[in-house]
């Protein structure tokens, strides 16, 4: 199979659909690899590092995708790019559509195979493609509202560690998956003060088990989340419905009881953000303050440690993708119940249930594609 790597174009994306190793391995499967040139660049991965392990380097993204059978991406693709895609062709990448329409519609339009890293599933009930992003995420929440505390920068100007004679930042962190966890390892460690809301009694149990007394675990119920709301100084928005729209669970209202110059961390906002008054930002320009709180609601957070994020999420991914290449897209789709759960488009359909709600539109059981 011809498969195609363009470079990220969204802003201030630095990762990379596939590494050089990654695309080894590719090749020595019998694929083709293109690389659009300095693709790369953002992880530290020159051209003559994949021309080295066999990829082709191509000098723009149209020779890409006018050729290419498989576009390996990593974030959702942009108009220009969607604009591009042809019939049949296969887009293996994040989409996040629940709350993004506009691109639902030019990708159903497009008569592309769109499958979504974080739709695909494994025997344990888990993402496998979305978890190590997640972690990468969690962990970069608490980085990145700490620097929000900081007064210059619109916050409380609150140390999260404290020093002594004077308490610890109080972070609360609404979600313990695979997010609310990492933002919890990071917080512990920097000493704050940390609080984990959650629904589910395994994991409140897991969470329990793992800190014990370094932080506080509590059932979310909407009269506890008002009150750890209001005592907070960072808030990490980390709840997941797998492919559909974040809940909205906290309210402009509420935003009146908390503290003048709190932090809200909206790791959800790819999936539309878990507070009312998000909005997708980006690295170049990554909060706002909306009644005295800041908002850090980047839309593609892992992008800021490019390397480590992208050797991660290969990791996860190249198994799949390999597949794909080997088999073609039906029966790679066909012989895994998992992989066919991130089929989210296909030759003109939506197949994603969860989207379809979302969005209001009618969506085929993705099996009928095969």
């Amino acid at each position: 199979m011809l498969i195609g790597v363009p470079k990220e174009i969204k802003n201030h994306e630095y990762r990379v659909g596939l590494t050089p190793e990654s695309a080894a391995e590719l090749i020595q499967d019998d694929n083709e690899v293109w690389v659009e040139t300095g693709a790369g660049l953002g992880i530290g991965a020159t051209d003559e590092e994949y021309i080295a392990e066999g990829a082709v380097i191509k000098a723009t993204a149209e020779e890409i995708f006018a050729k290419c059978e498989m576009i390996v991406k990593v974030k959702e693709p942009q108009a220009i790019e969607r604009a591009m895609l042809r019939p049949g062709q296969i887009l293996y990448t994040y989409l996040h559509l629940a709350p993004d329409p506009e691109q639902t519609a030019e990708l159903i339009k497009s008569k592309s195979i769109c499958i979504a890293y974080e739709t695909v599933t494994d025997d344990y009930g888990d993402l496998p493609l979305l978890k190590p992003m997640s972690q990468v995420a969690g962990r970069l929440a608490i980085q990145a509202g700490a620097n929000a505390l900081q007064k210059e920068n619109g916050g409380r100007g609150v140390l999260l560690g404290g020093v002594p004679g004077v308490n610890s930042g109080k972070v609360l962190i609404i979600g313990g998956g695979d997010v609310g966890y990492n933002a919890a390892l990071m917080a512990v460690g920097m000493q704050a003060d940390v609080t984990i809301l959650e629904r589910s009694n395994e994991v409140m149990e897991k969470l329990s088990y793992e800190f014990g007394v370094r932080a506080q675990v509590e059932r979310s119920t909407p009269a506890v989340l008002a009150q750890r709301l209001a005592e907070a100084d960072m808030v990490v928005g980390a709840v997941l419905i797998p492919g559909a729209a974040a809940p909205k669970l906290v309210s402009r209202e509420m935003l009146k009881t908390m503290k003048d110059g709190a932090v809200l961390v909206d790791v959800a906002i790819d999936q539309g953000g878990c507070f009312e008054t998000s909005k997708a930002t980006t690295h170049a320009d990554p909060t706002y303050i909306v009644d005295g709180i800041v908002h850090y609601c980047v839309a593609n957070m892992p992008g800021a440690v490019a390397r480590t994020s992208t050797y991660a999420l290969n990791a996860a991914t190249l198994t799949h993708a390999k597949q794909i290449a080997r088999h073609g897209w039906k029966a790679a789709l066909a012989a895994d119940k998992h992989l066919l759960n991130g089929l989210n488009v296909c030759e003109g359909k939506l197949t994603y249930a969860a989207v379809g709600e979302a969005q209001g539109l009618e969506t085929v059981d993705p099996a009928s594609c095969l």
